[in-house]
């Protein structure tokens, strides 16, 4: 990039106060470590590079506005962050993307702003883009655009991260590994032994790390794949199986059994999961798989081939709209209405295998959508929604903030945004979206049955809006006070409103 232009890209730096989107969501991923990298190729002002540093991790960047005269350095991970959404030479940022990847040992990050920023910016066409009222380029994004161009000018297979962030894997397999742990079901809680024994409370941090591997993965690790548990352990025990073996002891048999049969259904679901989403960047051979997802397939399936079939049926049934209606019909988490099943996030790795795929389909076109609250699977067309309600934990009806649609048909991405409205849609009934064990469920619940008991939740689809809301409550004489209603003043009749 030349920064003698006549248009001021150094401009369109911004001064954040935290780490960017595309830094904090490859940290999350485990993308970018303390023990990797980064360079920042293209890093504006360096908040970025500055605040990692800070944090010990090993950063760079170089900007040909604000830091000309940095070394270009290879890294471990390069982030190319809204950058290329500021050139206005399409042939220019061809060459920045390729200089970025060059420099990427393992993953080039990439970020762009999606096309429904535009509606946020005035300004008048230029090329492919448009020049804002600083004077300054932007180029706005769809999803596919963005994943079709890298993915066409670098020759490969890009991964979505989130809306507008994409994940380049130098290696596939380091790519099937990240794909797989994002299928893979975040480690059960250890349980705790019910008896104390010499030899186990000795070694209580690596055998809590041994069974957390296995509760996690459905068996036993190789040494290799715990170097540190596994040295200690086989100092004090002939085998990783003897050392699971006194596990089932202190935890006690039927504990312990019922545990792991446990974790053994739940990581054949995880595995089929990755296997049938996998198919999207072309599946791996069985001889291209990393090591810990060739085991996995072995000790789960038996064979990769048997794995893979299972996959495809799984895969094959999202083109079964009749399937996935009743997937969602017996769904036992989630809140079922006669179009859809809405799910809070934190509870999709408990649903049927066939609805996981579904949304894994969706985040493969939009990248996980971090400020997601509730995921929606319509039942009626191919459409998978990430609704956004920031309050959902404090307000006792949150309001819906954002909504990105992904229609898995046309491979198409909707966004919009509610933030602005005065009668944005609310949700009732909150513990019908969550887990059993939901922190705050308990509350959710006892408010319901307030609302219920006092007429406000009858002809619930004349309620669905703020607006509609609070007038049912100010009809019925009734106010909020946190999660608990509160009477007011005598009820009024009902209003052709309702």
């Amino acid at each position: 990039m030349d920064s003698a232009q006549a248009i001021p890209r150094h401009q369109t730096a911004i001064a954040r106060q935290h780490l960017s989107k595309p830094i904090s969501l490859a940290m999350a991923d485990g993308i970018l470590s303390d023990k990797s990298t980064l360079f920042d190729y293209g890093c504006g002002r360096g908040g970025d590079v500055a605040r990692l540093q800070a944090m010990g991790y090993t950063a760079h960047g170089w900007d040909p506005g604000h830091s000309p005269n940095a070394v270009r350095r290879a890294a471990d991970v390069v982030n190319l962050g809204y950058v290329i959404n500021v050139i206005e030479d399409p042939t220019e940022r061809v060459q920045t993307l390729a200089s970025a990847w060059a420099l990427a040992r393992q993953v080039l990050v990439v970020a762009a702003r999606p096309e429904w920023e535009a509606r946020t910016i005035t300004g008048h066409r230029h090329g492919d883009g448009l020049i804002t009222k600083r004077g300054t380029f932007q180029k706005f994004y769809s999803q596919e655009e963005l994943r079709n161009w890298i993915d066409v000018q670098l020759g490969t297979h890009s991964i979505a991260a989130a809306p507008g962030i994409f994940y380049v894997f130098r290696a596939n397999a380091h790519a099937q590994t990240f794909l797989a742990s994002r299928a893979r079901q975040r480690p059960a809680a250890v349980r705790r032994p019910r008896i104390r024994q010499a030899l186990y409370d000795t070694h209580r941090e690596d055998m809590d790390a041994l069974a957390a591997f296995i509760t996690s993965r459905g068996r036993l690790p190789e040494p290799e794949e715990v170097p540190g548990t596994a040295g200690q352990l086989l100092s004090a025990f002939s085998s990783l199986r003897q050392a699971a073996a006194m596990l089932r002891d202190v935890t006690g048999s039927q504990d312990w059994d019922r545990d792991l049969e446990r974790a053994r259904r739940q990581a054949e679901r995880d595995l089929l999961v990755y296997l049938a989403l996998a198919t999207f960047r072309g599946r791996p051979k069985a001889s291209d798989l990393p090591k810990g997802i060739a085991l996995d397939v072995r000790a789960l399936f038996g064979s990769y081939r048997i794995a893979c079939s299972k996959a495809d049926e799984l895969l094959h049934g999202i083109a079964d709209q009749k399937g996935l209606n009743n997937a969602c019909s017996l769904s036992h988490v989630g809140k079922l209405t006669a179009d859809a099943l809405y799910v809070h996030a934190t509870a999709i790795q408990l649903l049927d295998p066939l609805l996981r795929v579904y949304e894994g389909c969706a985040r493969a076109l939009t990248g996980t959508v971090t400020e997601c609250t509730i995921i929606k699977f319509s039942r009626i067309t191919t459409k998978v929604s990430y609704l956004s309600y920031p309050d959902f934990d404090k307000a006792p009806h949150p309001a819906l903030a954002t909504s990105l649609r992904a229609d898995l048909r046309k491979l198409d991405v909707k966004f919009t945004d509610f933030r602005r409205s005065a009668n944005p849609p609310v949700l009732h009934r909150k513990e019908s979206f969550v887990p059993l064990d939901y922190p705050g469920r308990g509350k959710f619940a006892r408010l319901t049955i307030q609302e219920e008991r006092a007429g406000l939740l009858h002809e619930t689809a004349t309620i669905g809006t703020h607006a509609r809301w609070e007038k049912r409550l100010q009809d019925r004489g009734y106010r909020l006070a946190g999660h608990r209603i509160i009477r007011t003043t005598t009820a009024t009749a009902p209003s052709a409103f309702q």
